[in-house]
């Protein structure tokens, strides 16, 4: 018997799953570099989580390039598909600075 995931619960995201967290990681970052930025691109994906919370929200471990500088990061993007404005919720936390970048769109 196979069961989906667990409300609540944190799951490492393999195969499909994995290219969709991606797909969105991509997009997002898209998304937040044609608003007021900054702009960032994806260097190296240390591990990809989902969590099932009143939409999904995906965090990444990631090198991110920000066109100068190669930094560690954990990225969180939390979507509500059924918004239509508002939907999509990136957090980008740089490791050893303080505060985080924090946008919905």
């Amino acid at each position: 018997m196979s069961t989906g995931p667990i409300v609540g619960g944190i799951t490492q995201l393999e195969g499909d799953r994995k290219k969709e967290a991606l797909d969105l990681l991509n997009t997002t970052l898209t998304q937040l570099a044609a608003g007021d930025g900054p702009i960032y691109k994806v260097i190296k994906v240390i591990s990809v989580t989902g969590q099932v919370v009143a939409g999904t929200l995906n965090t990444y471990e990631v090198e991110l390039d920000n066109g100068s500088v190669k930094k560690q990061a954990t990225v969180k993007i939390w979507t509500q598909p059924w918004l239509k404005e508002d939907g999509t919720n990136i957090k980008i936390k740089i490791a050893g600075e303080d505060g985080e970048l924090d946008r919905t769109f």
